[in-house]
């Protein structure tokens, strides 16, 4: 069993490996945790995470108070430099004492390093780091969000990538007397909810993690559709909604390590669903289906509360590219609807090229399918003058926000 680290090093030097291996070599901070703390207890996995997470959150400010301080430019990969994004997030996002965030940080770095290091944080945490201000986005992402949605929208992604998000349940059946607020059917929000699996009906499978605002496509099918397609399945909070709601449900997904996952989780909530490992371009069904429900891959940037390094990695060149695999992938969905049948498509993007282009772009292609207007599916969220539902930064953001998410229902016309 790995032993608890007494002085914290460990967890810093974990948390400087997730931070390299996102902003170097473009990997997910889930991914990078999953070899970076393996050897590590859970409580300081936890927060090498936390770490690593809270200076990806604030990497444009942190950056900022780092520059001041210098008297020549320093890379942005240097090593110096980020053992002090490390050490600064510490202090202001998490509130570590000066003393240990300097204890923390020194043995991180070595020789000249150390000394520019020392000399440059001492300096810093002389200074008066606290501000009113909430955290800075890359300015990529400011200037395209600001074009797309308007700088009151970009405000408040700030406001918003600053907190932890809370956490969201979805349910089986309606929770009769669960805690936490109730912002749609079948939903609980909870805050500060601690370890997970440690929460009541959790081992009864009574609900899975689910952010409502990625709940939202499959409350789209309707009800009176018997057989149902969950494309690009995986990990399967949809497939889990679409057979508590009484569907007949096939999961598809191109990954088997996925779909494991998925069938974990059917497992423990005791629900059921067919699941098929294929990739949905080159797979046809027996027959055609009453509804399809396509949550296709993405660039994620509308995660970014969860995941703040989607604002690093979700450059232009990247959300082309996925808008080109969601054309392909929404061609062959629609081909597997039956007439009269839905549609619904789905990103977890704030990109317009993502989500409203996408759509447009596909009518055009499949003139016979045509927008069935959503719902309002909770208080506050409210459908577009086109009938789709764009979840922006800022809606329900006194209950704690919503992810960013596009989704649309398509309805096969014949």
């Amino acid at each position: 069993m790995p032993r608890q680290d007494s002085d914290g090093s460990a967890a810093r030097a974990a948390a400087l490996r997730m931070l390299d291996a996102v902003l170097r070599r473009d990997e997910t901070l889930d991914h990078a945790a999953g070899f970076a703390t393996r050897q590590l207890p859970p409580a300081d996995a936890g927060l090498a995470l936390a770490i690593a997470g809270e200076t990806l959150r604030r990497l444009t400010d942190l950056d900022a108070l780092i520059d001041r301080k210098m008297r020549q430019p320093l890379p942005g990969d240097a090593k110096a430099r980020m053992v002090l994004r490390l050490a600064l997030a510490q202090k202001i996002g998490l509130g570590t004492p000066d003393h240990a965030v300097v204890a923390t940080a020194l043995p991180l770095v070595e020789s000249g390093p150390r000394r520019l290091v020392h000399g440059v944080l001492s300096n810093l945490l002389k200074s008066d780091l606290s501000s009113d201000e909430p955290p800075r986005l890359p300015a990529a992402v400011e200037a395209r969000w600001d074009e797309a949605w308007g700088h009151d929208v970009t405000l408040a992604a700030r406001r918003a990538i600053g907190h932890r998000p809370p956490l969201d349940l979805s349910f089986k059946a309606q929770p009769e007397d669960y805690k936490g607020a109730t912002l749609a059917p079948r939903h609980r929000r909870l805050e500060d909810a601690g370890r997970v699996d440690h929460l009541p009906g959790f081992v009864d499978g009574e609900w899975w993690v689910q952010d409502l605002a990625a709940s939202l496509p499959a409350r789209l099918i309707p009800a009176d559709a018997e057989r149902v397609l969950d494309a690009c399945a995986a990990p399967g909070g949809k497939t889990m909604q679409l057979a508590a709601a009484g569907h007949q449900v096939t999961a598809l997904d191109r990954a088997e390590s996925r779909l494991k996952r998925l069938r974990a989780n059917l497992n423990r909530t005791r629900l059921e669903a067919e699941l098929i490992t294929a990739n949905l371009n080159e797979w046809r069904p027996d027959a055609l289906y009453d509804a399809v429900l396509l949550d296709a891959p993405c660039s994620a940037s509308g995660t970014f509360r969860r995941h703040p390094e989607v604002l690093y990695r979700a450059r232009p060149r990247i959300i082309a590219e996925m808008a080109a695999v969601q054309a392909d992938l929404l061609d062959s969905a629609a081909l597997m609807v039956k007439p009269g049948g839905s549609l619904v498509y789905a990103v977890c993007s704030l990109e317009p090229q993502e989500g409203e282009d996408a759509i447009r772009a596909f009518l055009d292609r499949f003139p016979r399918f045509s927008i069935a207007p959503a719902p309002s599916p909770a208080p506050g969220i409210e459908p577009s003058k086109e009938g789709w539902l764009r979840i922006l930064p800022g809606m329900l953001e006194k209950q704690g926000g919503l992810d960013g998410f596009f989704t649309c229902r398509l309805v096969h016309e014949g």
